[in-house]
This record gives C-alpha cells, sequence and structure tokens, in this order.
C-alpha cells in the first residue's frame, strides 16, 4: 500500500499548508503546499484502488476480464501519473503566479485538465471491474476454495472498502472540478464548509476505509510478501544465466562440430 501512504502523506502537507494560512492568509510557504498537495494527494490514493483489480483478476479467474491483469497495472497507473503530472503543473502555476492572472488562469487550465482525466480513468475502471464481476457471477463455481473465499466476511468488506473508497475519491474529484471551474475566487472556492466536506472528508474516509480493511488481512493472495518477491526475482535471474550459459554450450559445441568436419 505505497500508494495509499504517499498519498497519505501528501494530503497531510497540505493541510499544514492550510494550517500556515489560518494563521497568515498571506503565507507564500503556506499557499504553495496546499495547493500543490492539496491537487496531487488523491491521484496516490486512485492509484492504490486501480492495483486491487489487477490481483482480483489473477486470483478468481482471468478468463473472465477484456484485459490481462498486468494491463491493469501499466494502462490505469500510466494515466493516474498523466492526470498527476498535469495537476502538478497546474498547482505549480498557479502558487508560482504571484501578481499575474493569466499564469494563475493557465495552472487552473492545467489542474481541471488533470482532474478530468482523473475522473475519466476512474469511470473506466468501474466500468472494466464491474463488467468483470458481472461476467464471473454468470458462471458456475469452477473452484472451491476460491468460492469459499468470496462468500468470507473479510473479503467483502475489503470489497466494500474499496468500493466505499472508489465513491469517496470520485466525489471529491466531480467536486473539484466544479470548484476550479469557475476560476480563482468564485464563491465556491470561498466555502470552506462545502471544501471540509466533499474534499477532505472523502479523502479521510478512502484512506480510513482502505487501512482498516488492509488486503493483507481480508485479501491476502494481494499481500504478497518481499521476502517471495525477492526469491522468486532471485529465480528468474538464475533461471536466466542458466538459459544464456546453456545457450553458450551450445553454440561452442556446434563450433567445434564444425571444425571437425573440417577438410
Amino acid at each position: 500500500m505505497i500508494a495509499l501512504t504517499c498519498g497519505c502523506l501528501i494530503e497531510a502537507v497540505g493541510y499544514i499548508g492550510r494550517v500556515i494560512m489560518h494563521h497568515n492568509p498571506y503565507s507564500d510557504l503556506g499557499f504553495k503546499m496546499q495547493i500543490c498537495c492539496l491537487i496531487m494527494g488523491p491521484a496516490f490514493l486512485a492509484a492504490g484502488i486501480y492495483l486491487t483489480l489487477k490481483h482480483v483478476v489473477k486470483a478468481f479467474g482471468r478468463q473472465y476480464s477484456f484485459l490481462r491483469p498486468k494491463l491493469y497495472t501499466w494502462i490505469f497507473i500510466s494515466c493516474d501519473v498523466f492526470s498527476l503530472t498535469l495537476q502538478a503543473v497546474g498547482g505549480g502555476l498557479a502558487s508560482s503566479a504571484e501578481d499575474s492572472p493569466s499564469q494563475l488562469n493557465t495552472g487552473n487550465n492545467f489542474a481541471i485538465s488533470g482532474i478530468i482525466i482523473q475522473v475519466v480513468t476512474l469511470v473506466i475502471f468501474a466500468t472494466l471491474a464491474t463488467l468483470y464481476f458481472f461476467r464471473r457471477n454468470q458462471q458456475k463455481a469452477t473452484h472451491e476454495a476460491l468460492e469459499s473465499q468470496l462468500q468470507t466476511l473479510r473479503f467483502k468488506l475489503f470489497c466494500g472498502a474499496v468500493v466505499v473508497a472508489f465513491l469517496t475519491i470520485f466525489t471529491r474529484c466531480v467536486y473539484r472540478i466544479a470548484e476550479m471551474q469557475g476560476g480563482w475566487g468564485n464563491p465556491l472556492m470561498q466555502n470552506e464548509r462545502e471544501f471540509i466536506i466533499l474534499d477532505s472528508v472523502m479523502c479521510a474516509i478512502a484512506a480510513v476505509a482502505l487501512t482498516i480493511f488492509h488486503p493483507g488481512y481480508c485479501f491476502p493472495q494481494m499481500a504478497v510478501p518481499l521476502s517471495d518477491r525477492k526469491a522468486k526475482r532471485s529465480a528468474m535471474v538464475e533461471q536466466k544465466a542458466s538459459d544464456d550459459l546453456s545457450d553458450s554450450s551450445d553454440v561452442d559445441v556446434e563450433r567445434r562440430a564444425g571444425e571437425t568436419i573440417k577438410p
């Protein structure tokens, strides 16, 4: 859950910036911290959600998925990185605009574009996840152990937590688009209560849900120990070295055989 941890830390830095601005509304440091971090933080929370579908597909049947498991990571994380880049550029331009309204608006447009891409990515992800579960539920049970796991309370709570996290992040993104669409200083942007409810609380619910119902406890297939990963990587390296050595030996044998039959 590296993505979730990064998201929470970035959000925390953003709210430190808001605390600084509470005591000094003209603080340049506080403004930059809250603009950049609070825009980018939820993208990392979304990345934590995207990774779950890959492992669900690997565990409960690849044949029901429209994509290979590894493609979920490549496609959705790539979209998330692109979205995050646009938001970071937008936040950077906005925070350094000072007395340049045109630069402020440009930064705002970059940030909005990044959030819109994030919303579209979330919608596509939800569509593929829904289709996967629908197609799988249409099939008869083929593996008793997997079917029994699907019925466990822990796994159901994990799925519920992912759904809750998805809905809260989606709600936050839609709110931020509406908030920033009206330009800096618009009435919605100045409404602190709505910001707290539709941004702060939404991100907090997502983080808490994914933390309490951690896959290490609720979905063991997703929690591969680091030692196992290192062992698997070492085995792959050894296998590759063995294959290379075998290929080299074959080449030597063929060369010697060729030298032997020369007149």
